[in-house]
């Protein structure tokens, strides 16, 4: 029963290997978020802010 279940382990330590080995190639680099997402958050921002000042206005008046 010992060599059956060394048989098995072996099998097993070669089919993971093999698995590990294939994932094919990386993907593309990660694209950084810096600066300009912030620029254009902070734009969306204001041209909300604007919007609404703009609709109270108008409500007012």
């Amino acid at each position: 029963m010992k060599n059956l279940d060394k048989i098995l382990l072996t099998l097993l330590a070669c089919l993971v290997v093999t698995t590990t080995f294939a994932q094919g190639p990386p993907g593309p680099p990660a694209t950084p978020i810096d600066g300009g997402l912030s620029l254009l958050l902070a734009g969306g921002v204001a041209y909300g802010a604007k919007k609404i000042r703009d609709h109270r206005r108008s409500k007012k008046g």
